[in-house]
């Protein structure tokens, strides 16, 4: 059941974690740092201290947040293991509905990604369909490291932006 704002600032620091602790993919520690940030004003207050504390964070827990986003339409989704956002964004692209072809392409694109940056390729699904993410790929494989690390960043806080916009009511 969606929160308001004012609900979400009234909890402590297990509730609030509880309740958006999942935007951020297997990664509660960042609503546990936000938590601090309280009283927020709004859902764009609460998203700024989460991302906030992301770019604060370090590049190892970057990493490690990069990390721990699953593949698109990988091992883990084709065992019914992705986390129920994760199932719902990567169902709504169309990934659970791809062609032999282009499951085939996907897994080539997935494997080449993460030889070349040691992370996970990580896009907004929920922004995206399948089509557009499959195309993202060779642009994303040509950029360095250091630009992969800031786009799938920026990915993410699209990610989290869209998920807290599902838990949160204006």
């Amino acid at each position: 059941m969606p929160l308001t704002i004012a609900a979400l600032n009234a909890l402590d620091r297990a509730a609030f974690v509880a309740a958006v602790g999942h935007v951020f993919e297997h990664s509660p520690w960042i609503a546990a740092a936000a938590w601090e940030q309280r009283p927020l004003s709004d859902i764009a207050a609460l998203h700024a201290a989460m991302c906030a504390v992301v770019a604060m964070a370090g590049e190892e827990r970057q990493l490690g947040l990069i990390r721990a986003h699953p593949d698109l339409a990988g091992r883990v989704a084709m065992a019914g293991q992705l986390t129920p956002n994760s199932a719902r964004e990567q169902a709504a692209a169309g990934l659970a509905a791809l062609s032999a072809e282009e499951r085939a392409r996907l897994t080539g694109y997935n494997e080449a990604y993460k030889t070349r940056f040691g992370f996970p390729f990580v896009i907004c699904a929920r922004a995206n369909k399948h089509a557009a993410i499959l195309a993202a790929f060779p642009g994303r494989l040509a950029n360095s490291p250091s630009q992969e690390i800031a786009t799938a960043l920026a990915e993410i806080d699209k990610i989290a932006w869209l998920r807290l916009c599902d838990v949160i009511t204006s």
